[in-house]
């Protein structure tokens, strides 16, 4: 699916991320985890492209798109769920998610059409449609964030600490859709997280250091140690 070799990334003249090479596979959900101030989030906005990278390669199913925009990789289809879910608070809930389709291009519908696999994934979201997004509650702001990704069709998902301050019921909630959207759609998602329970959802995990990738595996084998030395719960 995504494949990204020898990136670096530099704020000014500090230099954030370090020869990190990490992919992705069809169909798999990969955690990328490590402290606060390691990089992950400058690595998921460099995939999003939102950031230039000084050197380095990434390819989306073989297809270099290092030269391709922010919305050109949107419409190859990465979606991206930021941290801090920046919904849109005086828009409806319908209106945000139909927002969405901004990421079809192109090939956005004319008469645009909230699919019944959302309130599937969402229940909550079907009963708040005309509800302003700013009077969610967090947990169903980040639902509503996942579910406005998830209108353009991505192929990726990018999702940057999804279950941040949200209460333990909506967590649970939120990692049985994402591992339903793998399975059922197929969906390759990279996910930066720090709640040990949706970590070890994961197929596989990389740990950063320092803006770079320190440890790599199967999740099913991620030591005691490793939590502890990368994760700050």
């Amino acid at each position: 699916m995504i494949s990204i070799t020898g990136l670096n990334v530099y704020y000014g003249e500090s230099h954030i991320l370090r020869e990190v090479d990490l992919s992705v596979a069809p169909g798999k959900m990969v955690c990328l985890i490590g402290r606060n101030g390691v990089g992950k989030t400058t690595l998921l906005k460099t995939i999003m492209g939102l950031l230039p990278p000084r050197s380095g390669e990434m390819t989306l199913e073989g297809v270099p798109i290092l030269k391709q925009s922010t919305d050109q990789r949107a419409r190859l289809g990465i979606g991206y769920v930021p941290q801090g879910r920046e919904i849109i608070p005086r828009l409806s809930v319908q209106d945000n998610l139909i927002l969405g389709l901004e990421a079809l291009g192109k090939n956005k519908p004319k008469h645009p059409v909230i699919p019944e696999e959302i309130f599937e994934l969402f229940p909550v979201l079907k009963t708040m449609l005309s509800r302003m997004g700013g009077d969610l509650s967090g947990g169903q702001q980040q639902q509503l964030a996942i579910a406005r990704a998830l209108m353009g069709n991505p192929r990726l998902l990018l999702l940057d600490e999804p279950t941040e301050g949200i209460q333990p019921s909506i967590i649970l909630e939120i990692e049985a859709a994402v591992q339903k959207i793998v399975k059922t759609r197929g969906i390759s998602v990279l996910l930066v997280e720090q709640h040990l329970h949706f970590v070890r959802q994961a197929d596989w995990y990389y740990a950063m250091q320092k803006g770079g990738i320190v440890a790599a595996g199967p999740t099913q084998d991620l030591s005691n140690e490793v939590i502890q030395n990368f994760l700050a719960v």
